[in-house]
């Protein structure tokens, strides 16, 4: 049962991860407007702002706009102008991270209730899921045929969706802000706000490059388990390095590609010193801090790159976004 359930939530995490990327890059071949690309992201962080109830029955959201998406972009849409596929595809990603940020920890409660399974195999779930998620992003032609298996992901976690939830899930509150929490979001939201249109516009790149930059990263995140550092520059720092080279397109676009392997295992080693020094009793909720404090940090971030990006062009906002990781260390012993 516990293997079941760490399965279906993987899956669910796919979906979402599929979903979530193959809108941003929906969204990047309607307009190559920094501005209006960077609504999609913080429109996503919107839900960590909302004071609402967190309720599992909220993850049939993700399914519906899911497949409201495959509709979009199957013939049946194909006579929609960009005017009006930009605001739907907009409240779809809306839709999207509210199902997903208010069914999370609801969802995570009831299948540790209900089996003897352990939160750090659900979050190993997560990290596998959303791996899966941005690799198929990369390999599934855009379009409908993405939104279709991302759809189809999300189906084995729909019965506990729709099963009755225990008293003491119901009613699920917000959780507590951390602002080290929310400056580790602005500095992150920022760098990933802009990155699908940046790999289409500046790198030339298709949905298979974004995908595997998306992949890289996931790599990172899950199967290289980075030493956490007592000094944040030990961390923050090669980030900013390594994105200068990145941005400077003298590298082998393969090589590019990799070097966000060592990013995604950087930015999963400052989530996990911040979650320690946080030392939550509940790890779903700490992880929970974490996520909403990051989403509210977040929603400045890609507002702030997204303006400058439409001012100062791409190449240019790229500089600023390193200069941000290398002061990154600064800010965060101020506000700790």
């Amino acid at each position: 049962m516990s293997r079941w359930n760490q399965l279906r939530w993987g899956s669910a995490q796919a979906g979402i991860s599929l979903s979530l990327a193959s809108t941003a890059w929906l969204l990047t071949g309607l307009s190559a407007s920094p501005l209006i690309n960077t609504l999609l992201p913080a429109l996503t962080t919107l839900p960590a702002l909302l004071p609402l109830r967190r309720r599992a029955g909220a993850f049939c959201w993700i399914l519906l706009s899911s497949v409201g998406l495959m509709l979009l972009c199957s013939p049946l849409g194909a006579g929609i102008q960009a005017a009006w596929a930009i605001p739907v595809v907009l409240c779809a990603g809306l839709v999207i991270a509210l199902g997903q940020d208010f069914s999370q920890l609801p969802l995570q409660r009831q299948l540790l209730e209900d089996s003897k399974l352990q939160f750090q195999q659900l979050r190993r779930g997560s990290e596998l899921g959303a791996l899966i998620g941005f690799g198929l992003t990369g390999l599934i032609r855009p379009g409908w045929h993405q939104f279709l298996p991302a759809a189809l992901l999300l189906l084995p976690l729909l019965p506990a969706a729709l099963q009755r939830q225990s008293s003491s899930l119901q009613g699920l509150g917000l959780p507590k802000f951390n602002r080290a929490a929310a400056w580790q979001g602005l500095v992150f939201g920022a760098l990933f706000g802009l990155l699908p249109l940046w790999i289409r516009s500046v790198a030339e790149g298709n949905c298979f490059n974004f995908g595997m930059v998306l992949m890289a990263y996931g790599i990172g995140r899950t199967l290289i388990n980075a030493p956490m550092s007592r000094s944040s520059w030990a961390l923050f720092s090669p980030i900013g390095g390594l994105l200068l080279l990145v941005g400077g397109q003298l590298l082998p676009e393969i090589v590019s590609t990799l070097l966000f392997i060592p990013i995604g295992a950087l930015a999963a080693a400052t989530d996990r010193q911040l979650v320690e020094h946080l030392q939550p009793k509940d790890p779903a909720q700490g992880w929970q801090i974490l996520r909403r404090s990051g989403a509210v940090g977040g929603l400045v971030g890609v507002l702030i790159m997204g303006s400058l990006a439409q001012t100062i062009g791409l190449p240019l906002a790229l500089v600023a976004q390193v200069a941000l990781f290398l002061t990154a260390p600064l800010v965060l012993r101020c506000i700790r």
